[in-house]
């Protein structure tokens, strides 16, 4: 287990163990239909390797199952997981606790995925980082595969705007890099992406070295730029203070398109946060099993309304 903070560690995880079939047991009863393109998949993941990548994150790499090369059916589109554990409600009554995690490796990849978890301290109707932060080579989880992400019609994010902009409030920075992976990796693919990185502290920005990476072998497509909401910033950071504003949006992000289908922001985060930036996110009506509806984008407003965004151009992540 490596608990090292760099960019070499990634690397060395990225060729441990690809092909060794660490098992993974499935419940074919568990396969249903989903309301997306394809069928959900859920089961036992056995955790292969992890290593620390700040003070309450990690990174854990767990197999898939012999006879399923990738997570996804679709190697090109984004991928999110449920984690399943068994916790305690917000009243302290035993409850299987839920929470989505979407990979931070590219959903091509064989054999595995890769998970970026920052750990919270655990509490009544929560834990779930914590819990999977905490376990040991060899321990399992119990996840299933969601329904693939429709993004205003289509699931689809290669080669399919001209300029996407990536707006990340803490842990949120991990879903957008496998949006950031699908686009740069594709060699037909010309798309140019800007990432806005927003942390409280200089220790809290997640996967700093390999974003900076990315930016750097791929100058003329990808930038990232960092802002800090601490009101004590290292006098050597460079970088960008504050939540957020709209002189940050023009700055940081490209610029409306007038809804012409070329740009797309992506803003990710906890809840307060991608109001600010687009609005808040609302549900549909719980499910017939109790389970929460899906996500509704709701009405564009925020610091992208207010830089002259139109609704078609922003997607809540």
């Amino acid at each position: 287990m490596l608990r090292i903070n760099s960019h070499r560690a990634y690397l060395l995880m990225a060729t441990l163990l690809p092909n060794q079939g660490i098992k993974c047991t499935t419940n074919p009863a568990s396969r249903v239909c989903s309301t997306g393109a394809s069928a959900a998949y859920s089961g036992t993941f056995e955790l292969a390797h992890k290593f620390q990548t700040s003070p309450d994150s990690w990174v854990l790499r767990f197999n898939l199952p012999d006879g399923r090369k990738h997570l996804g059916n679709d190697p090109m589109l984004p991928t999110c997981i449920s984690v399943r554990y068994n916790g305690t409600s917000e009243k302290g009554e035993e409850k299987v606790l839920k929470k989505s995690y979407s990979p931070i490796s590219h959903p091509s990849v064989d054999g595995f995925f890769d998970l970026l978890v920052k750990g919270y301290e655990i509490r009544p109707g929560g834990g779930v980082g914590t819990y999977l932060n905490s376990l040991k080579v060899g321990q399992q989880i119990e996840a299933g595969l969601k329904a693939e992400r429709m993004m205003h019609g289509s699931t689809v994010v290669s080669r399919r705007w001209k300029r996407i902009g990536l707006v990340a409030g803490g842990t949120g920075v991990a879903p957008l890099i496998q949006i950031i992976r699908i686009c740069l990796e594709n060699p037909t693919d010309q798309t140019r992406i800007q990432l806005l990185s927003i942390n409280r502290r200089e220790e809290d920005i997640l996967f700093r070295t390999e974003l900076d990476r990315l930016a750097s072998d791929h100058p003329d497509r990808f930038s990232v730029t960092y802002s800090l909401t601490s009101e004590t910033r290292p006098g050597s950071f460079e970088g960008e203070a504050g939540r957020g504003t709209v002189e940050m949006v023009r700055q940081n992000l490209p610029p409306p398109a007038g809804g012409d289908g070329s740009t797309m922001i992506f803003v990710c985060g906890m809840d307060g946060f991608v109001a600010t930036w687009g609005g808040p996110v609302g549900r549909a009506p719980p499910k017939a099993d109790g389970t929460k509806g899906p996500k509704i984008q709701g009405p564009l407003e925020g610091l992208l309304k207010e830089a002259g965004f139109d609704e078609s151009e922003v997607f809540k992540y």
